[in-house]
């Protein structure tokens, strides 16, 4: 998706369920969905240091918070998420996913937000996220760009 010049690519890659359940440790915990992320400048995917990024859910809770290392990522954050099979029976009226908002923001570079960032059972939401300068756009220098994830017909 391109807006404003900022660009973000979000993809969910599934996690083996023997990898799930050894990382809850076996505790009878509601579902996990991963976020990771990878910060960057350029076109060349440059890594970007100390980007402040928060997690929160859509009632503006704060979840998590990191900061992105010199190779642009964060520890992946843990979202506890509706039950695998919340998903599997149409018409329930349940959503098979945790909705978040996601911030990042580095100082001389333009920040950005994802709304509604959709996280689901035993997989990663990743992101790559294209932080813009702002030499590139002097005169924008408190601009954000907000990109909103429709919620998936599912």
């Amino acid at each position: 998706m391109l807006l404003s010049g900022a660009y973000i690519a979000q993809m969910h890659i599934p996690v083996h369920k023997m990898i799930c359940e050894r990382m809850k440790g076996g505790i009878d915990l509601p579902d996990i969905g991963y976020i990771d992320l990878l910060a960057y400048t350029s076109k060349a995917q440059i890594p970007l240091e100390n980007v402040a990024v928060t997690v929160t859910a859509t009632d503006g809770t704060a979840l998590a918070m990191r900061l992105t290392d010199r190779n642009g990522r964060i520890d992946p954050i843990e979202i506890p998420v509706p039950e695998v099979s919340a998903g599997q029976t149409p018409d329930t009226g349940v959503i098979p996913f945790t909705p978040v908002n996601l911030y990042a923001r580095a100082e001389g570079f333009e920040q950005v937000e994802n709304e509604n960032l959709q996280v689901f059972p035993n997989t990663v939401t990743r992101l790559n996220l294209e932080m813009i300068p702002l030499s590139e756009l002097p005169s924008s220098w408190d601009k954000v760009s907000v990109f909103d994830t429709p919620k998936q017909n599912l």
